[in-house]
């Protein structure tokens, strides 16, 4: 892997290229094949089944956009959970928000966890701090165990393959919904509208089957697939376009920002139609 240049093809048709420095590490993992690497232009780099998982270079848009939208539009977040997320990041960003008592990461590969604070202790940082838990395990069935427990639930998955198949369906976000607590809050990553037009589509209208408030957002993030990426976020209580100025307090964020909060919920025509709205 070192000194090529490595493309990811994100589609039969489409792919993304990099150049490499040097290869840090590779594994087949008991669920899927992770490398770790050196590239030139995003620094250090996670490959999950040759998908790009996170950089060191734009790491930060993905992760504060999962976390801050949530917890700010909570009045109250204390207890937190991250399903996948094993490289660290959102736990990072959830951490800056001094109402939270504990937050959960479960993700049900020790390796990405393993190697996520070996090559990419910037972003896995949080991961030893005394508010956080640590579980290698099913996020799918964590989620089936818990009930009327978690006041935010975010879901850092990887594409729907694989292990994180089960994470895109409704009986999924039914089960999120009952570990909810009554006025509880879940966001999810949702792919992008360019290439998975019909996965955007049916997680809207399946998790507004459940959700009262349900609503897309987009945010920027180069290195994923056509660099427009889709958030949903489901609320049983709490509108994310209606949070009190106050309730946004000063946080150390490079892309998020109270007024950025509402701006990313405005959707291009054909994004508002995948949604439905």
């Amino acid at each position: 892997m070192a000194g090529i240049w490595y493309t990811e093809k994100q589609t039969e048709n489409f792919g993304i290229t990099m150049k490499i420095n040097k290869t840090l590490h590779t594994e087949q993992t008991d669920f899927q094949y992770l490398e770790m690497a050196e590239t030139a232009e995003w620094g250090n780099m996670l490959f999950l089944d040759g998908m790009v998982m996170t950089s060191e270079k734009d790491e930060f848009v993905y992760h504060e956009m999962v976390a801050h939208v949530p917890l700010f539009t909570h009045p109250n977040p204390e207890n937190v959970l991250v399903v996948g997320g094993g490289d660290g990041g959102v736990i990072r960003e959830v951490l800056k928000h001094p109402s939270v008592k504990k937050a959960t990461l479960v993700d049900i590969d020790g390796k990405v966890i393993e190697y996520s604070k070996k090559f990419l202790p910037s972003i896995a940082s949080g991961l030893e701090d005394a508010r956080v838990d640590v579980i290698v395990g099913d996020g799918f069935m964590h989620i089936a165990e818990s009930e009327n427990k978690y006041d935010v639930i975010m879901v850092d998955s990887t594409e729907p393959v694989g292990p994180a198949v089960n994470l895109f369906t409704k009986g999924f976000y039914a089960g999120i919904s009952k570990a909810l607590k009554e006025d509880g809050i879940f966001v999810a990553q949702s792919d992008n509208p360019w290439f998975k037009a019909d996965l955007i589509e049916q997680v809207q209208k399946d998790v507004k089957e459940i959700f009262p408030i349900t609503k897309l957002y987009l945010a920027n993030i180069p290195t994923y697939p056509s660099g427009l990426w889709a958030f949903t976020i489901g609320s049983k209580k709490y509108n994310p376009l209606e949070v009190p100025a106050e309730r946004f307090r000063d946080i150390e964020t490079k892309y998020y920002t109270k007024e950025l909060h509402n701006a990313a919920f405005v959707l291009p025509k054909f994004v508002k139609d995948l949604a439905g709205e």
